[in-house]
C-alpha cells in the first residue's frame, strides 16, 4: 500500500482497535486461476501470534473455501469521504487546489487455513455471533435456534484462519495539510448530513490532536 510517512499508522493496538471496530473485510487471496475475492465479517485473536490472527467463515460452495495454502489479503475499509478543493481557504486565495478523498484503511497480509472441524467452527460462530450481537437490545444467542438447524448450517461452511505476517494501517486525515485548510475541511464536512461525513469529522479531530505513537 503507498504510505506516505504522514499517514502511516504502525501502533499495533491502534490497528487492532480499528480491526475490531470495522469488523468487515475484503478478504482476496491468490490462486493459480487468479484472485478469489469474499466480503466477510472477521473476528480478530490479537493474543495470536505476533500481529493476532483473524477468524471467519464462507459458505462451502464459495471458491474461498479451497484457498487453503493461499497468499492473502485482508483488507478492512474504516470511515471515508469525499474532501473538496472548494473547502480550502486557498480556492479563493490563489486558486492551487484540487480534491481528495480521506479514508482509513487496514491491510492484514497472511498465508489462509481453511478448518471444517465441527467443534472449531461452533465456537466460531457463538464468537462472531456474541460479538456483533452485544449492541443488541435482546441480543441473539446460537441457543435460541434448535440444535439441529444449526448443526445443518455448520455442514454448508468452511472457517477461514488468517495468521497475520504483516499489518499495515493508513489513516489519510489531512495530517499533511494546514490547521486552516483542516478547520475548512471540518467546516465542509458539517454541512453535509449522513453519518458518514460524521465518522470522517471526529477521525480527521482524533487524529490530528492526539500524536501517533510508536509500534
Amino acid at each position: 500500500m503507498y504510505m506516505p510517512t504522514a499517514f502511516r499508522v504502525a501502533h499495533l493496538p491502534e490497528l487492532h482497535a480499528a480491526i475490531d471496530a470495522i469488523a468487515f473485510a475484503s478478504v482476496i487471496s491468490t490462486t493459480a486461476t487468479g484472485l478469489e475475492v469474499s466480503h466477510v465479517p472477521l473476528l480478530l485473536a490479537p493474543e495470536e501470534g505476533p500481529h493476532g490472527t483473524l477468524y471467519g467463515h464462507v459458505a462451502r460452495a464459495n471458491a474461498h473455501a479451497a484457498c487453503d495454502g493461499a497468499s492473502s489479503l485482508a483488507i478492512f475499509l474504516g470511515p471515508h469521504a469525499y474532501i473538496s478543493a472548494g473547502w480550502y481557504p486557498g480556492k479563493q486565495t490563489h486558486g492551487k487546489e484540487v480534491p481528495t478523498w480521506n479514508y482509513i484503511a487496514v491491510h492484514a497480509h497472511g498465508t489462509l487455513q481453511t478448518f471444517d472441524d465441527p467443534a472449531a467452527l461452533r465456537q466460531l460462530l457463538r464468537k462472531l455471533t456474541d460479538r456483533h450481537e452485544r449492541t443488541m437490545p435482546q441480543p441473539w444467542r446460537m441457543d435460541d435456534a434448535p440444535a439441529d438447524y444449526i448443526d445443518r448450517n455448520l455442514k454448508a461452511i468452511v472457517g477461514l484462519r488468517l495468521p497475520i505476517e504483516r499489518l499495515e494501517g493508513k489513516w489519510k486525515l489531512s495530517q499533511n495539510r494546514t490547521e486552516a485548510d483542516r478547520e475548512g475541511v471540518l467546516a465542509g464536512l458539517g454541512t453535509l448530513e449522513g453519518d458518514a461525513s460524521r465518522q470522517m469529522a471526529e477521525a480527521i479531530r482524533s487524529a490530528n490532536t492526539h500524536p501517533r505513537k510508536e509500534p
